[in-house]
């Protein structure tokens, strides 16, 4: 499952949407701290959004930075007509509430689609923005003509990023889906019986050919590096049982960067009225 096509061609129709909505559009990225990889998401980000007509509007900050310095920079951009989406890169130093930085962000501007808001909608079954990463994973299993009416579909890990969102976008389209983490008891027979099986756990080689279904459908969500190269949750046997599945790197992460652009010109569309954003 080819991720870095098809996120071309959602980068192309998200610049044809950007230039037809007829305002400048913002993307805010904010990065705490000196982790590696987070300087390379965001900067794969913000070329993202060169290439797609978007501003890039970058803040960088020590990671010795306050927490209130945090919040304070994010109501300025939740009040800077400039910016129509924020994303403030994960993982924040210890010094800082996480959630609390989330909930700070207005569900508006909320292009990671994290705040309680969107999260809420999406549970409700009325998504507004949603988390990158999932919104990714289903347009590659549409584009595939992946059959998930009733399908088995099976999560392994139940993050607030991946694993609960792509859970309830699955069961939207009427899959039965089963959660799976930490303490699941015989997680083997459990990931046997999916059609389609998501492993987004972080763990280099959690899923490996005896998990799969013969012809199933494997989403590997994990980026890993593992001497010097990067690897996903799926171990390399499984690529012989598998029916689709998707590389690492090459699937779902070009897929998360072409997401966020499409977040960041939906958001800008609920800001100038075109779209009607839940009245809350």
């Amino acid at each position: 499952m080819d991720g870095k096509a098809l996120a071309a061609r959602v980068r192309q129709e998200v610049a044809a949407e950007a230039a037809e909505l007829g305002r400048p559009i913002g993307l805010a990225t904010v990065l705490v701290g000196d982790d590696p990889a987070s300087h390379v998401y965001v900067r794969s980000k913000r070329n993202a959004c060169e290439e797609a007509g978007i501003d890039s509007i970058h803040h960088e900050l020590g990671a010795t930075t306050s927490e209130e310095d945090v919040l304070a920079l994010v109501a300025d951009l939740n009040a800077d007509g400039r910016v129509t989406g924020i994303l403030v890169q994960l993982p924040l130093p210890d010094q800082i509430d996480e959630e609390r930085v989330i909930r700070a962000i207005a569900p508006i501007k909320d292009v990671d689609g994290f705040h309680p808001v969107n999260a809420g909608l999406l549970l409700q079954g009325t998504p507004t923005l949603l988390p990158a990463t999932p919104a990714g994973i289903m347009e590659l299993l549409a584009t595939h003509d992946v059959q998930l009416q009733g399908a088995r579909a099976v999560v392994v890990g139940r993050s607030n990023i991946v694993g609960k969102p792509v859970s309830l976008l699955l069961l939207m389209q009427h899959a039965t889906v089963t959660i799976c983490h930490s303490r699941t008891r015989d997680l083997v027979a459990v990931c046997r019986e999916a059609d389609v099986l998501v492993a987004a756990v972080g763990k280099p080689d959690a899923v490996t050919a005896e998990m799969v279904k013969p012809g199933a459908t494997v989403i590997d969500v994990g980026i890993n590096r593992v001497d010097g190269r990067l690897v996903g949750d799926v171990a390399e046997d499984a690529r012989e049982v598998a029916g689709l599945l998707t590389p690492v790197p090459g699937g779902v992460g070009p897929m998360t960067i072409a997401e966020l652009l499409r977040n960041t010109v939906k958001a800008a569309r609920y800001q100038t009225g075109a779209l009607a954003f839940p009245r809350l």
